[in-house]
């Protein structure tokens, strides 16, 4: 087994890291304090955003694991894996807006299934990071069970009618467009009878703006009857959870190579913070109390560094297989879960500090809360991962 990196990733590492410290880093600063407060001042900052985002564009990193032909630069779950670690080890929450993955603002490769003379419209500028989209399948009484979902469309004529209500829906607030997952057929449901649908904003209400604990806040959408064309549909008819389901397992890679890089951040400034503050005399870091915790936190990042990597690299080598499916659940469950203790660890290392909204790690612990219930929550993975062991 080789485990080490291949030259091209290494220095694409180097030069997104470079591009993280140009660009992206200055803003991080000028805009700090916007991040603080009970509601954080979310409109000064979507123009900051969407300006790393089509920076990011031009410099092939933003959505470089779209296909070439799409606009992308056909690169690997491995090196997109990289990219996301690095960005969130960054420390900088404005990071994560220079690579899609894992955010559902970002072009899913799902777009890639949509008729081609509907690419100029859908495809090329959420690539080129000019618009941007939003993943709409979970709703008020479909959540880990998303093949109950309600939302339904009818066939009328040239044009689909669709009428439901999803939330929880992150960048539901600004999406230009939105991938929207309804019941074409109530018998068939996820076996056949889910499609998934192209919908623009025009066609769709957007309900309130849902505050969570993290730092990405949802919103609810509405579809009143919305309609659009025969040809907005993305894939085959009937086939949308199973395309929703294509790519489940570098999904989970992404969320994996968040959390490790959110661990890393959160260690590393512990260990500057333990090694820099004294108390009683001495500093901390000579207390056992708060080094060997953050020692277990460097066991814990590295085990959970190669359950990452070695998904995927799965996926590359043998695609979103059913097989890689529990290798992707136990990534997804070990890293969300492992990376939350390290984080709560560095919490304790900071004492009051680490509590606060303008401390370096407070936000760090709340994202990783949210990550053990997105894309699936914990409960979920342990319930695959039970099933690959015939239980």
């Amino acid at each position: 087994m080789d485990f080490a990196l291949p030259e091209e990733l290494i220095a694409l590492r180097q030069s997104f890291a470079a591009f993280l410290d140009r660009e992206v880093r200055p803003l991080e600063a000028e805009h700090a304090r916007e991040f603080w407060g009970e509601y954080p001042d979310r409109d000064s900052l979507a123009p900051v955003v969407q300006s790393i985002r089509r920076r990011s564009a031009e410099e092939g990193f933003y959505a470089a694991y779209m296909p070439e032909e799409a606009g992308g630069q056909g690169l690997s779950v491995l090196g997109t894996t990289l990219l996301v670690e690095d960005a969130a080890r960054s420390g900088m929450r404005l990071a994560l807006a220079a690579i899609a993955p894992p955010n559902p603002a970002g072009p899913s490769p799902l777009l890639v299934k949509l008729p081609r003379h509907l690419w100029d419209s859908y495809v090329f500028p959420v690539v080129a990071g000019t618009t941007t989209m939003c993943f709409a399948l979970t709703e008020p009484e479909a959540g880990s069970d998303a093949q109950s979902i309600r939302t339904k469309a009818v066939l009328e004529g040239d044009e689909w009618v669709i009428t439901g209500h999803k939330h929880y829906i992150t960048n539901g607030e600004h999406a230009d467009f939105a991938i929207v997952f309804a019941v074409t057929d109530a018998e068939k449901r996820a076996a056949g009878g889910i499609t998934a649908f192209v919908v623009p904003a025009d066609q769709f209400r957007r309900g309130k703006l849902q505050w969570n604990l993290s730092d990405s806040h949802p919103a609810e959408l509405y579809f009143d009857d919305a309609r659009v064309p025969v040809d907005h549909v993305i894939g085959e008819v009937g086939m949308g959870f199973f395309e929703a389901m294509t790519f489940l397992n570098s999904g989970r890679a992404y969320i994996g190579a968040q959390s490790l890089g959110l661990a890393e951040w959160a260690l590393d400034a512990a260990i500057d913070h333990a090694q820099k503050r004294t108390a009683f005399g001495r500093p901390l870091a000579k207390n056992q109390g708060v080094s060997f915790p953050l020692a277990r936190s460097k066991a814990d990042i590295e085990a959970i560094r190669w359950l990452v990597y070695h998904l995927a690299w799965r996926v590359d080598t043998e695609g979103d297989a059913l097989g890689v499916m529990g290798d992707a659940s136990i990534t997804k469950y070990y890293a969300t879960e492992t990376a939350f203790e390290v984080a709560d660890r560095a919490v304790q290392v900071f004492g009051g500090m680490g509590i606060m909204r303008e401390g370096p790690v407070e936000r760090v612990q709340r994202h990783l809360r949210m990550l053990r219930v997105v894309e699936g929550a914990s409960e979920v993975q342990l319930l695959v991962i039970a099933r690959t062991l015939g239980l």
